[in-house]
């Protein structure tokens, strides 16, 4: 399902974000990325998103090389995908409901399939009796239960998470992971990186470790 063949991403003038980067990761496996920061995890889920474009090598979901994927077929790759971002990337002037709903919006769903969606994304993460409340009333664990939901509200097939965990207090974390947790049980293939070894090494099918941008054995 994806892909990694030779993938290398140098940034100007000469970093070295990944070098040489092979894996794959099967259909419905949730797997496990770590490394020190800067070992170069987020670049790595940025080209499985096509946020950003390998200097060499392919990169490959499903099949399709994304890495060569004209802009206007990005959109299309990416509702199969859902991605949680480190920063979460929250719209602070619409409401929960209006933050999971916009990627509905955008892809075209009718409003009464797209409002029952939000509604069940919302439940799944806790947070459907807070659906008119904007970003800033919430606390830092709803705020990446909100991200999640978002991810998730269009059913992707992949689900990419960045430091999921991350700045959250132990029990909130727990929480968090075994929303994760949930998701794997339904065959959604996962891919998160993170420092939270332990939090999530017992539900893993599979590890990858970088160290300076090289995928360790």
């Amino acid at each position: 399902m994806i892909r990694f063949d030779h993938v290398s991403r140098r940034y100007p003038p000469s970093m070295d974000a990944l070098s040489d980067v092979s894996f794959m990761i099967e259909k419905g496996e949730m797997a496990l990325l770590s490394g020190h920061s800067g070992a170069g995890k987020s670049t790595l889920l940025k080209l499985i998103a096509a946020i950003e474009r390998p200097t060499s090598g392919a990169v490959l979901v499903n099949g399709q090389n994304v890495g060569a994927l004209k802009r206007a077929a990005i959109p299309y790759l990416r509702r199969n995908l859902g991605v949680i971002f480190q920063d979460q990337k929250l719209l602070f002037d619409r409401s929960a409901f209006e933050n999971v709903m916009l990627p509905l919006s955008i892809a075209g769903f009718a409003p009464k399939d797209a409002a029952r969606r939000v509604h069940a994304a919302l439940d799944k993460v806790g947070l459907l009796a807070r659906e008119k409340a904007l970003p800033i009333a919430l606390s830092g664990g709803e705020q990446q239960r909100l991200a999640i939901a978002r991810a998730v509200v269009g059913r992707p097939a992949i689900l990419l998470a960045d430091e999921p965990t991350a700045h959250l207090d132990p029990q909130t974390a727990h929480d968090v992971a075994e929303i994760f947790r949930d998701f794997h049980r339904v065959g959604v293939t996962l891919l998160i990186a993170t420092y939270d070894d332990a939090l999530f090494a017992p539900m893993t099918s599979r590890r990858l470790k970088l160290d300076h941008g090289a995928l360790k054995s």
